[in-house]
């Protein structure tokens, strides 16, 4: 392959790439909720309860910066604040039952879009996605030389 076809070839794989997650992720998203408050929500459901400046930093933002969403969050009765279990000085925030099922069933639309998109592929084509997802994996995981 010439350097400009594998320039080519790259750049449409990243915009492949970036349309994929975009589709699902807007599958998964609630119309009421921002990126960013998608992405706290998430970060809650997966590891648990955390401060706002912990969230923060998760997220790569100023914990100022983090405070409006966690109080959109909290108003919406998405996520309820609780005192830190070890330093009293500190509160942690942590889904609600309600936040935890939206975030539920946020995770499955995700999952059964995907579902319904590789189930329209043929047999061979299903198989070269799959083997094309651990080949990304490995890609992500990696650091490049």
């Amino acid at each position: 392959m010439s350097p400009d076809a594998f320039e080519i070839a790259i750049t449409d794989f990243a915009e492949s790439i970036g349309l994929l997650v975009r589709r699902v992720r807007a599958t998964g998203t609630s119309h009421d909720l921002s990126w960013s408050e998608t992405a706290v929500m998430k970060r809650l459901a997966k590891d648990g309860p955390a401060t706002t400046a912990v969230l923060a930093r998760l997220q790569g933002m100023r914990p100022q910066s983090m405070r409006p969403i966690v109080a959109t969050l909290e108003k919406m009765g998405l996520v309820e604040r609780k005192p830190h279990a070890t330093d009293g000085r500190q509160i942690n925030l942590r889904l609600t039952p309600r936040g935890a099922a939206a975030q539920k069933a946020a995770g499955d639309a995700k999952r059964a879009w995907i579902v319904r998109a590789v189930s329209q592929l043929e047999k061979r084509e299903q198989a070269i996605v799959f083997q094309a997802g651990r080949i990304m994996r490995r890609l992500a995981e990696s650091e490049p030389r």
